[in-house]
């Protein structure tokens, strides 16, 4: 990162960050509620220089631009917006995938079982499993899953459509699994009823309806939140070992078809 006093030229050729980048950052800081010295806190990086990127007197870098978008918590398809103010490409040159055909046509491209009538975050989801999960070596969190293969996590308060939820990757394997549990019997119930027709449409993973728990929900809940940690999983990576059939002692078997 380059920094420079409010006396001192921008170097021969230097990119100059435009004007709207300093507002943008600070509708979002001022949106959460932070100061300059907390944001600056969150970033690692000193209110000094905070202060002179959003006054245009620094110019931020583009890991420091995507580093300050998340710790603000801007959603992603809101962070480009971020990136062009600062004078940077943003994350895509093509059209997301937020759009339902896009993605359906570039999932069955890379091989994704999907169907016409899937919904856009499943869509994502077969996409991630199918090109991103492989490639995820280097302990990893996945964080704001879709809220159409999440039926039992909280919304996030930023982004309806996604989740306060997280996976743990290492080495291409799922290993840990968390999230906010929701506790709105409302919701909960539409989003058990929405499985339910996920389910009669051939999905055999589809919660099934659950009753007691809505009814159980609707005398309250307080604010939970839990991370289930596939044991086995890890077992499996301790050991390399490519199945996780090799590492259970009593595994399910198939039923042998005649």
């Amino acid at each position: 990162m380059t920094l420079r006093t409010p006396t001192s030229p921008a170097p021969v050729g230097q990119r100059a960050v435009p004007a709207p980048f300093g507002q943008h950052l600070r509708s979002w800081r001022q949106r959460r509620h932070l100061s300059q010295q907390g944001l600056a806190l969150e970033a690692e990086i000193s209110t000094r220089h905070l202060s002179f990127v959003e006054t245009g007197r620094a110019e931020p870098s583009r890991e420091m631009v995507l580093r300050l978008a998340e710790r603000l918590d801007i959603p992603l398809r809101e962070r480009n917006t971020l990136l062009v103010a600062a004078g940077y490409a943003p994350m895509y040159r093509e059209r997301p995938l937020d759009d339902p055909a896009l993605a359906l046509s570039f999932a069955r491209k890379v091989g994704c079982k999907v169907n016409d009538n899937d919904p856009l975050g499943k869509i994502l989801m077969a996409i991630f499993d199918e090109v991103v999960e492989k490639k995820l070596i280097q302990p990893t969190f996945v964080t704001h899953y879709p809220v159409v293969i999440s039926p039992l996590s909280r919304r996030s308060k930023n982004d309806p459509d996604l989740t306060d939820r997280f996976e743990l990757y290492i080495y291409g394997r799922e290993i840990a699994n968390a999230f906010s549990e929701l506790n709105d019997p409302v919701d909960q119930k539409g989003r058990f009823l929405q499985q339910l027709h996920e389910r009669e449409a051939g999905d055999d993973e589809a919660h099934e309806m659950d009753e007691d728990y809505v009814r159980a929900l609707e005398y309250a809940m307080p604010p939970t939140a839990g991370e289930g940690i596939g044991i086995d999983r890890l077992v499996m990576l301790f050991t390399d070992s490519s199945s996780i059939r090799d590492v259970i002692l009593f595994p399910l078997l198939r039923t042998r078809q005649e």
